[in-house]
């Protein structure tokens, strides 16, 4: 009985911590458009800025990047 219960909590914590992974995976891809989106709308109106542009563009995108890789390995680190 305690192992059946057991494993059943198991499995709903892991269901669990993979519905959390996707609501957490949606702010680092809103993150990452808007990154883009703006910084396409920033280089048509100034295009001799392009270099300075896309440079900040791709720090943005690997900062957002990373906050949706961390959030992806943190629930197999912290794992009891």
């Amino acid at each position: 009985m305690t192992m059946t219960l057991l494993a059943e909590v198991t499995g709903s914590l892991q269901i669990l911590g993979s519905v959390g992974y996707g609501l957490a995976a949606i702010g680092p891809g809103i993150g990452i458009g808007i990154i883009f989106g703006q910084g396409v709308q920033a280089i048509a109106r100034q295009p001799e800025a392009y270099g300075v542009i896309r440079q900040n563009m791709l720090l943005g995108f690997a900062l957002a990047e990373a906050l949706a890789l961390i959030g992806f390995v943190a629930p197999f680190v912290f794992r009891a």
